[in-house]
């Protein structure tokens, strides 16, 4: 077994661990990456990705049967699952040489191929190396959970990971899980012409907005999915080809099972007691990001047990970099600027505070603002007008925001940036955007905070009137 030491050893090449790696070689730390499965983790393989490049294709689907603007027919298209499938292949691999283990050994990280696990709290081992580090960055990452529901086991399921391998079109899709990855899939594999029924315990999207969920149902049920919520699933079978699921509502039948049910942080491997770190549904970490009970040990990204999105792994990654690279300890992670999406189309985006989070935090200084896609010019030339943003404010700044329509993915960043940074509502307000975009379905939500002040106080009218008499 080869004997290594390094100043920084990252255990999973996902999008957290491969930043944390690449910023810590760069700056001239002795890193070592080790990796089990496949560089680029999840996200590049089973999870945004392809699911978004699936998307993709759906889309324009759609948008041959349903033309948003008069003047273009519609047409009936002919739907290749297998080339759709191809198409996810090549996106995939065309970024995959981004998170290659040979770009990675070229910014001078070493990389260890296979699955780790500590032997006491300063070691880790592969089969074939230990490595002695400095610190060490947990960038496990995460995979679906199978819920221990009756007969699974012995029932042919698909999950994010085994889904974008499938070539045949699923006659008729089952999906477990009313969740992002549930919906976004159950939309696009209805545009590419299967019939899909979508079965949830609780409710749909359960963190968002329940008014801008409903335009997302709406919209799933008319293209002919069936969303059933409230509807725990007591028992799986198969036999004869058919899938057959049994909820407290009744029974459902399908050609094809996908469970997307959640997510369960992969730690089984890493042996953490050896080393003393605390852990629970994932790695035990403060606001710094490091483990209280081994200080040596960071976590970031699904490991750290928070909220389970790339981009928030690549943010917990910048914070690692500052502290274990740069010394710069007092760096520490939020929560109340993460934004996130749901990429069924309409989208749905979310960043900051609900409503009733801001109410119980500021009581009666909360104002709700909304502005309507059905009211901004571009939405209304390109046939986009379904949606509305809304918009949560106190003391002159936003707090939280939510967007259900056309490119809500996009439309967040300019909420995410301002809750990050404080930023008052006249500055967005005040921001000259080009006409006619979408982008101005902001801006004149954070007008709409002023209007009232400029154009139905009657202190402004006398005001006006008497500069008006006297002006020259």
């Amino acid at each position: 077994m080869e004997e290594i030491t390094c100043d920084i050893c990252v255990i999973g090449a996902g999008s957290g661990g491969l930043s944390v790696a690449a910023g810590a070689a760069q700056m001239g730390a002795d890193t070592v990456l080790i990796e089990g499965a496949e560089m680029g983790g999840d996200c590049l393989n089973h999870g945004c990705v392809p699911s978004k490049s699936l998307l993709a294709v759906a889309k324009q689907a759609h948008l041959m049967r349903n033309p948003p603007v008069p003047g273009v027919a519609a047409a009936d298209p002919q739907i290749d699952y297998a080339a759709a499938k191809d198409h996810v292949a090549r996106v995939i691999e065309t970024i995959a040489p981004v998170d290659s283990q040979e770009r990675f050994e070229g910014l001078g990280v070493r990389v260890l191929r296979g699955w780790a696990s500590f032997e006491d709290e300063k070691t880790v081992v592969t089969d074939a190396h230990r490595v002695r580090a400095r610190r060490f960055v947990i960038a496990t990452g995460s995979s679906p959970f199978v819920p221990p529901i009756d007969g699974i086991g012995d029932v042919p399921y698909l999950t994010n990971e085994t889904l974008f391998a499938l070539r045949d079109r699923p006659e008729h899709l089952l999906i477990i899980g009313g969740g992002p990855i549930g919906l976004e899939m159950a939309q696009a594999h209805a545009r590419l012409g299967s019939r899909v029924t979508v079965i949830e315990a609780d409710r749909a999207l359960p963190r968002d907005d329940r008014e801008q969920v409903e335009i997302v149902l709406a919209q799933l049920a008319s293209e002919g999915v069936q969303v059933l919520e409230g509807q725990k699933v007591t028992r799986v079978r198969h036999s004869d080809g058919v899938i057959r699921i049994e909820t407290e509502g009744g029974t459902y039948e399908g050609s094809h099972l996908l469970v997307a049910a959640g997510r369960r942080i992969n730690l089984d491997r890493l042996d953490l007691d050896r080393a003393g770190i605390a852990h629970d549904r994932g790695v035990t970490v403060g606001t710094d990001l490091r483990s209280p009970s081994n200080r040596r040990v960071y976590a970031i990204g699904d490991a750290a047990g928070g909220a389970q999105f790339t981009h928030v792994a690549g943010y917990h990654a910048g914070i690692v970099v500052r502290s274990a690279v740069l010394g710069m300890t007092w760096s520490k992670a939020r929560t109340d600027h993460i934004p996130h999406v749901t990429y069924t189309d309409p989208e749905l985006a979310h960043v900051g505070m609900t409503e009733a989070e801001t109410r119980e935090k500021f009581g009666g200084r909360t104002k709700v603002l909304r502005f309507n896609y059905a009211e901004n010019d571009r939405a209304i030339a390109t046939g986009r007008t379904t949606g509305f943003v809304k918009l949560v404010v106190a003391n002159g700044r936003p707090c939280g925001a939510s967007i259900i329509g056309s490119d809500a993915g996009d439309l967040i960043a300019i909420w995410s940036e301002a809750i990050a940074n404080g930023t008052k509502l006249s500055a967005i307000a005040n921001t000259v955007l080009p006409y006619p975009t979408l982008s101005e379905i902001n801006k004149r939500a954070a007008g709409a905070y002023f209007a009232p002040q400029l154009f139905e106080n009657a202190s402004v009218k006398s005001v006006v009137r008497l500069v008006q008499k006297y002006l020259p």
